[in-house]
């Protein structure tokens, strides 16, 4: 690719950054923190950081419109000193801006009737495209070497000869706001508390515009995405800015999470408690289940409201970081805002709400009625027992008739949704050990233990990483019990031998279970027969109310051409493997090793190594970055056990040194060949 440089010296305007509103006296005003519009007195005031090396845009226009209105609040104006385009496309890739007190004039080019305000200073902010097609700031000089003017300076406009500026107009002073991609607005002064009425402190709060930030928040956000851009390969943020450059919300992502996301992005829990239970941090995150069932978290934001808006920001931005890969199941708490959000952003998923979200609601909902427990305790048998739609319709009528409650708007709107909660209507969603389909089960919150409602964000920050940093320390002890040492049977069924070489330690005990229970199915009878469909009718023992044990059946299809079960109690759709009474059914037929496709790859030992994604790439670029996701990931699994000990190291580096031999020696042959053909 060839590359020129076109120096300039000309003075020029961007786009323009937001001009402030004016009050009925004509001074500037400004909304503070929290929603008051104060004026020229207040001592609230809208600062833009300081540009940093890492920061990126969307476009060059943003960059420059970004420098030019952080100029503007420094009281400098902006030049372009340097510019670099492409040969051929005349694309430009690379620039300089600076102060316009930047360098001197040239001898022929002073003009004796005006005084030179050009004094050498050094401020300039250089940047370049990046592959990623984003501008990235490469070196910044803060420091000037005169007296900086009021704020609000402005840079100029070019012109051509012959054009005169005019006076702006109201309509021209109505224009466009600060659009960045990775840089941020700090409100500062006071001590972030409100000086509002109730009434107004209500009216602001019901859709807050604006992160609630307290002092000192907002630069402490700035400087850990900062320090994670240039520490932590291949992180990833996005900001949201409202139409004043106020910070709105923030989606983030670190590295391990984004490698995460494609292992273990198929089903995610979407937890947004912190948010709707108005904690001091508006935190949400997206969680899935690694290959020991453990948590794992896939992306993190702060949000300012919990509005359409701001939920379909967000998805897109998950969407973004993920390179459009929508998960095949998305779990929710119940609520009519997210399930439009998520329809729009995610329309091939599989929305549900969050069983456990519902039941823990129950005593808030509930608690206050006559005869609760009673009632309780019929609502959890119609949920939980249920295995055919019409067992579900039948226990919940009983329960409305018998206890009275047809006018309780909760359960009303609760019925009318049956069909995004209720196991009984989720048989065919895949949930891979999230279903909380049983008594007891709940989805935890990922930072539970790391946050309560006061948790200043300054201090998430720093919990955060140690969060991460135990929740990785746990998956790789996890690895290494479950590749080092071999669980212990505890039956002679061939099932159990089977999967104890195959599944990760902690997803083998569970299914070890079931094999177990087999043991309570004392009964296994064919009752229906239709051309190569056979039903079963397994029994089984339940423990029901402590100590007694009541009889249910379990009708269970079997296919032997197709290799396929299927349980109506749909085990393997919630959980991810066979249930008792599907192995029951095998065992029956005499079948001796479970079929593969019941034996899913993200529950191996060696899942992460063998992974590879089957997405289909559109083009070579989409490819490409599939490619270097992969790679990174391997790498990534490398690099975690390369650091168990000196000796993983030196193994480790030595592979990496070797495959990187082998890559280059791939190019020699390629330039070898022609020649040894000709």
């Amino acid at each position: 690719m060839e590359e020129i440089s076109l120096h300039t010296e000309q003075t020029t305007d961007g786009l323009p950054c937001e001009t402030p509103p004016e009050t009925n006296d004509g001074k500037a005003a400004f909304d503070d923190q929290n929603g008051n519009r104060e004026g020229n007195n207040s001592e609230v005031r809208k600062e833009f950081v300081a540009p940093a090396v890492g920061m990126e845009f969307e476009t060059y226009d943003d960059a420059y419109n970004y420098y030019n209105c952080y100029a503007r609040e420094a009281g400098f104006s902006v030049r372009v000193k340097n510019s670099w385009f492409k040969r051929n496309s005349r694309e430009k890739y690379g620039a300089v801006l600076c102060c316009s007190s930047q360098g001197f004039k040239r001898v022929k080019d002073v003009n004796r009737l005006r005084k030179e305000t050009r004094t050498g200073c050094p401020a300039m902010m250089r940047m370049r495209l990046v592959d990623s097609k984003r501008w990235r700031i490469l070196e910044v000089t803060l420091e000037h070497n005169h007296l900086l003017g009021a704020k609000g300076y402005k840079s100029i406009r070019s012109m051509g000869s012959g054009t005169k500026r005019k006076p702006a107009s109201n309509s021209e002073l109505e224009i466009q706001p600060v659009k960045l991609y990775r840089a941020l607005v700090i409100d500062t002064g006071g001590d972030g508390a409100s000086n509002v009425n109730l009434r107004q402190a209500k009216s602001s709060s019901d859709q807050p515009n604006q992160l609630n930030l307290k002092k000192g928040d907002a630069q402490a956000m700035y400087n850990y995405l900062c320090r994670m851009q240039l520490t932590n390969p291949n992180f990833f943020y996005l900001m949201d800015l409202n139409d004043e450059g106020r910070l709105r919300n923030v989606f983030w992502v670190d590295a391990r999470s984004r490698a995460a996301n494609g292992y273990f992005g198929d089903v995610i829990f979407f937890d947004n408690t912190c948010l709707s239970n108005r904690y001091e941090i508006p935190l949400v995150a997206f969680v899935g289940a690694n290959h020991h069932g453990q948590s794992v978290l896939l992306g993190c934001g702060l949000l300012a409201s919990e509005t359409m808006e701001s939920y379909i920001w967000l998805f897109k931005a998950w969407a973004t970081c993920t390179s459009g890969h929508s998960p095949q199941t998305i779990i929710t708490d119940r609520c009519k805002v997210l399930q439009s959000a998520v329809a729009d952003v995610f329309p091939k998923s599989h929305h549900r709400f969050g069983l456990s979200h519902i039941m823990r609601k129950v005593p808030e909902k509930l608690g206050g009625l006559r005869n609760y427990d009673a009632l309780r305790k019929a609502l959890l048998k119609g949920v939980y027992e249920a295995l055919k739609p019409f067992d579900f319709e039948a226990a919940w009528g009983f329960m409305i008739q018998h206890f009275g409650v047809a006018d309780n708007e909760w359960l009303r709107s609760l019925y009318e949704d049956r069909a995004l909660w209720a196991p009984v209507y989720l048989k065919d969603t895949f949930f891979m050990g999230m279903a909380a389909a049983r008594p007891g089960e709940t989805l935890n919150a990922f930072f539970d233990k790391y946050l309560h409602k006061q948790t200043p964000l300054k201090e998430f920050l720093d919990k955060y990483e140690l969060a991460l940093q135990k929740k990785h320390k746990e998956e790789v002890i996890a690895d290494m019990e479950s590749r080092n040492s071999s669980p212990e049977l505890k039956t002679r069924c061939s099932f159990e031998l089977q999967l104890s070489k195959v599944y990760t330690r902690a997803i083998f005990k569970r299914f070890q279970l079931e094999v177990e229970e087999m043991y309570s199915c004392f009964s296994t009878t064919q009752i229906h027969i239709d051309g190569p469909i056979t039903i079963f009718l397994v029994k089984e023992r339940v423990s029901h109310d402590g100590n007694r044990r009541e009889i249910r059946d379990f009708e269970v299809l079997y296919n032997r051409a197709a290799a396929e079960v299927r349980c109506i109690c749909s085990c393997f759709n919630f959980y991810g493997y066979l249930c008792r009474h599907a192995l029951c059914v095998l065992n029956f037929n005499g079948v001796e090793e479970i079929p593969s496709k019941y034996i899913l790859p993200r529950w191996k030992k060696d899942y992460k190594r063998l992974y590879l994604p089957d997405h289909g790439a559109d083009n070579a670029d989409t490819e490409r970055v599939q490619w270097f996701n992969q790679l990174y990931r391997s790498a990534l699994q490398v690099v975690e056990e390369g650091v168990i000990s000196l000796d993983h190291y030196k193994v480790a580096l030595r592979a990496f040194h070797e495959s990187l031999d082998r890559v280059h020696s791939l190019e020699e042959e390629k330039q070898v060949l022609p020649s040894s053909v000709t």
